[in-house]
């Protein structure tokens, strides 16, 4: 009988990653959870990314690069921020490029790079609605879309937590300008994301995967604010957009507060989805 823990290398029927069996089978756990450390060299010049609200640890973005590209692949971030995603493409042997409204993130994982020893990947500063006409972006299609959009206006409130307990409750918008989704109230980000990934998906290539992280906002009277179903919602009207499953990135580096307490439940939100979609365009299937 042949031992099923055996599992070969690699497949050689796998086109989409470099992983073997029991590699993939490990990728496909739906919840990621984490303590990643914030100094020294695993912390990869956190104190300069940390200026951005919202930073992804680098490590994660690579998990999920290995898993959605092969080595090589190429990669876009239209939500580029402090360069998370083009670092994880670094630091695995892939190209991308990014994209952003704000220069000074652009000039912050350019030190960050510098920091590093990495080659900058190329990062353009311009609304990623527009990226059909930012030229620069270059002709190569893209073996994968990975990138962390602005949660609606969610950095643009006041704060709570361990944030208002450190004396710094103010608001912290990713940036002032009328044109970031992070200051758009929360249908006109569903309608603004939308119109970012209609025109970003001809660039990706067919059977490609878009990766988007986002975090739910607290339940009103008015709506469940489940922002990850609605963004799928949304973006399963796009053609050829099919959505394939989400994995859950529990950040064990957030503290616990006693919301609500003592009159009613408020969740502590530790963790943010994964919504993973492949494309599928008409011509390719």
């Amino acid at each position: 009988m042949d031992d099923p823990t055996n599992i070969p290398d690699i497949d050689p029927r796998n086109r989409l990653n470099d992983l073997t069996g029991r590699e993939w089978t490990y990728a496909l756990r739906s919840v990621i959870s984490t303590r990643y450390p914030t100094r020294g060299p695993e912390g990869y010049a956190h104190e300069l990314r940390r200026a951005h609200p919202s930073p992804k640890p680098p490590q994660l973005l690579a998990e999920l690069v290995r898993f959605f590209t092969r080595r090589g692949g190429h990669v876009l971030d239209p939500f580029a921020g402090a360069g998370s995603t083009l670092i994880a493409c670094s630091l695995e042997g892939r190209s991308a490029v990014g994209v952003d409204l704000s220069p000074e993130y652009a000039a912050i994982y350019r030190a960050v790079c510098a920091r590093l020893g990495l080659e900058p990947q190329p990062y353009l500063v311009g609304d990623a609605r527009r990226l059909p006409d930012l030229a620069a972006i270059g002709e190569r299609p893209f073996d994968l879309i990975l990138t962390d959009p602005p949660y609606a206006a969610m950095q643009a409130r006041e704060k709570t937590g361990e944030r208002k307990k450190r004396g710094a409750s103010a608001a912290t918008p990713f940036t002032t300008s009328p044109d970031d989704l992070g200051n758009l109230d929360y249908w006109a980000f569903l309608d603004a994301l939308r119109l970012v990934l209609e025109g970003a998906l001809p660039r990706l290539k067919p059977r490609g995967h878009l990766v988007l992280f986002t975090k739910d906002l607290q339940p009103t009277l008015e709506h469940h604010n489940m922002l990850h179903a609605d963004i799928v919602a949304t973006l399963r009207a796009l053609p050829g957009l099919e959505f394939r499953g989400y994995r859950i990135w529990h950040d064990q580096s957030l503290n616990l507060y006693p919301f609500g307490y003592p009159f009613a439940f408020v969740a502590n939100q530790v963790h943010q989805f994964i919504l993973i979609f492949r494309y599928l365009p008409a011509a390719s299937t």
